[in-house]
């Protein structure tokens, strides 16, 4: 078993492609203990999608949309994916890690806020709103998935270009809601391929933060005791 996460830059793929794929990942890591976790950037063809809840408000309904709609296994309300955006599907197996659900969501809040620290942009999480945030602007949204504590689905990281689709739903069911990218926010030009490059070195470098032993020496550090492996 692997202590290091495998990433992978899978350029411009469809929402159904990207879809089979993980689902594929998951069921190899099902299969195989063994096999390492994995990492998939890529950007999509412009979608809409929903996560498993009864209250479909954040659509506006759904014949007005002007892309297609895909319903999936994650948490969360309505958001956009289109050119532009990074997403990062993590197909980690949790238990490797303490199956701690609301450990991995501040890690990936946490590993976005430091990429984004790489261009200069200030970023934060807000309690209770999973995301990461520019001041009242959301920059990021996540959304993840679990089968038998094995992760996927992710985040989605505004790089550049149209953010206009927002407007048709309202955005993870947050109510007048302002989204902005790193373009936006710098006002300088950058790559969804050049984002991944620096998401990828930081996942690589903070996979440990989710080990149990780590997260316990830090903690026993914290008040003053120690911890042995």
């Amino acid at each position: 078993m692997s202590d290091k996460i495998h990433a992978r830059w899978l350029g411009r793929m469809s929402f159904a492609d990207a879809l089979a794929f993980q689902e594929d990942l998951v069921r190899k890591k099902r299969a195989d203990a063994s096999a390492a976790d994995e990492f998939l950037l890529l950007e999509h063809e412009p979608v809409y999608t929903i996560g498993r809840t009864p209250d479909q408000s954040s659509l506006r309904g759904v014949s007005h949309l002007p892309h297609p709609l895909f319903p999936i296994n994650r948490g969360g309300q309505a958001t956009y994916h289109g050119p532009g955006q990074l997403m990062g599907y993590p197909i980690i197996d949790l238990r490797r890690y303490g199956q701690d659900l609301h450990r991995y969501l501040r890690w990936l809040e946490a590993l976005l806020i430091e990429a984004l620290a790489s261009y200069d942009v200030l970023a934060t999480a807000r309690n209770g709103l999973t995301g990461v945030w520019v001041a009242n602007s959301k920059i990021a949204s996540i959304g993840v998935g679990v089968r038998h504590w094995i992760t996927m689905h992710g985040f989605a990281l505004n790089v550049c270009g149209d953010l206009s689709p927002f407007d048709q739903i309202v955005p993870c069911g947050i109510t007048d809601v302002t989204m902005t990218s790193i373009e936006k926010e710098t006002g300088n030009s950058c790559t969804v391929a050049e984002v991944a490059v620096r998401v990828q070195q930081i996942a690589s470098d903070w996979i440990d933060e989710l080990r149990v032993d780590r997260a316990l020496r830090r903690a026993m550090s914290k008040f003053g005791g120690v911890a042995a492996n």
